[in-house]
């Protein structure tokens, strides 16, 4: 029996149901969240030293904290904004929109006059970079073919990886140069990508699904676009987008309270095996930016494979086990890499969490689309994915202070030491362990994710759901 030529073959690998204008969507919508990776990365690159610059006086750790949360908590409101204008007016349009917004306002953070200004410009940058992932994958779930659905959206998440990778190359480039100074270039960087709101606007059409579900919407009054009490008025679309978004908070939390903290202890690590080496104190911070730029690299090698290894083990097994697996692992990570990372030689824990922490997104790029309509896909997996940093920009602070609190209990119970070099070792010690410890504790918000799962379905090989 032929087969019919309207049904697809699934045995075909997901890139050759694919045509041009496929493609083409496929390419904007991964540049733009791979863009938006690399603008996340360099802030985290360059923040340390760009509050040093800016507030030299200030609690350093307090203010990487606040500037941390305050990005995530942009993030947040950008997510909840924008998700639903790119239901309402269209994916293509908003997509362009928020990455001018992040572009634009990340350049600007190279201007800030001081810590203030610095925070308020990223909290904008924020705005930007949170609209981005729930219009690119709805942009993608919308247009791409079934068939190469889930492969492709894994993939456009792993791709995110290249931008992680490409931060830490360009803050490699810069290491040797003046801290007080490096920071700007890194930030001229993040702003190149307004360039490709260009092609965004040109060539890039809305979906055809997207299309029907607004018609649709102007002459069914019930089927609002993007509309959150429609959102949270129906028990169909309530309940995943509740129970997704604690499933986004705990990875979310993990990795922007956790993981991306990691250069907190690295540096100290790598600063003493480098002192180790007679160096200068010029050569040691050069060469600790180099390897704070290195272990972000190695991480995200990890995690580009991690990502790579969700995507096919989703399609074949299901999202839900495969999650479970994912939690446990990057909980057991986290934990190891903060308990034992000591030296250089031990950066390839990095490569590890990475692998770990970061599979789970690629998840969430599978799985969130799945869960909501066409006329909310866009607004459910922002909301999910976004608005649950609200609670996630709770981590930063809430690591900084368990940390300081640690810290704080640990040199009280040093024995006096009168000679200072040793004392001052020692409290550094004692500060380096407390850190280890507040990292720890915190890896158990992995678990929450488990329990999110107890109350979303299975989608494989469902179709996309619709009213």
């Amino acid at each position: 029996m032929s087969q019919n030529p309207s049904t697809p073959n699934l045995t075909l690998p997901w890139w050759k149901h694919l045509n041009g204008y496929h493609w083409f969507v496929f390419f904007v919508a991964s540049a733009a969240w791979c863009l938006d990776c690399l603008d996340q990365q360099l802030f985290i690159l360059a923040r340390d030293n760009a509050l040093k610059a800016l507030d030299p006086t200030g609690d350093q750790a307090k203010l990487s904290g606040m500037a941390m949360a305050v990005f995530v908590a942009g993030w947040a409101t950008g997510g909840l904004i924008f998700g639903a204008v790119g239901d309402r007016i269209g994916r293509a349009k908003t997509l362009a929109i928020t990455v001018l917004i992040y572009s634009v306002f990340t350049g600007l953070s190279s201007l800030a006059a001081d810590s203030t200004h610095f925070m308020i410009y990223r909290a904008l940058t924020g705005l930007g970079v949170g609209g981005v992932f729930g219009l690119a994958v709805a942009l993608v779930a919308d247009s791409l073919p079934d068939a190469a659905r889930a492969k492709a959206l894994g993939t456009l998440q792993a791709l995110s990886a290249v931008g992680n990778v490409t931060a830490g190359l360009f803050a490699m480039a810069v290491s040797g140069m003046d801290p007080n100074v490096s920071w700007k270039y890194l930030f001229w960087i993040g702003a190149a990508p307004a360039f490709l709101c260009i092609f965004i606007m040109i060539r890039l059409k809305e979906p055809e699904k997207w299309v029907a579900a607004k018609a649709l919407s102007q002459t069914d009054k019930s089927k609002s676009m993007g509309s959150y009490a429609s959102l949270f008025g129906d028990a169909r679309w309530r309940k995943p987008a509740l129970f997704g978004m604690l499933l986004c908070v705990s990875a979310v939390i993990g990795l922007w309270g956790i993981g991306f903290f990691s250069n907190k202890l690295t540096a100290p690590a790598i600063a003493q095996a480098l002192a180790a080496q007679n160096l200068s104190p010029a050569e040691i911070q050069a060469g600790k930016q180099w390897w704070a730029a290195a272990n972000l690299i190695v991480q995200n090698i990890g995690a580009f494979f991690g990502m790579i290894m969700f995507t096919k083990a989703a399609s074949r097994f299901g999202r839900k086990p495969v999650f479970v697996v994912a939690f446990l692992a990057a909980m057991a990570s986290t934990v190891m890499f903060y308990q034992f990372f000591k030296t250089t030689t031990d950066i390839w824990m990095s490569f590890v969490m990475g692998f770990c922490q970061l599979s789970i997104f690629a998840g969430f790029a599978i799985y969130l689309p799945e869960l909501f309509p066409t006329r909310l896909r866009s607004t459910g997996t922002s909301f999910c994915y976004n608005v649950g940093r609200f609670i996630a920009a709770s981590g930063p602070i809430t690591l900084g202070v368990l940390a300081s609190n640690l810290a704080k209990t640990a040199k009280a119970a040093l024995p006096a030491i009168p000679e200072e070099g040793a004392r001052k070792a020692a409290e550094a010690a004692a500060e380096l362990a407390a850190f280890r410890n507040a990292g720890t504790w915190m890896s158990l918000i992995f678990l929450l994710g488990l329990v999110a799962l107890m109350f979303l379905p299975e989608t494989k090989d469902r179709p996309l759901p619709e009213d």
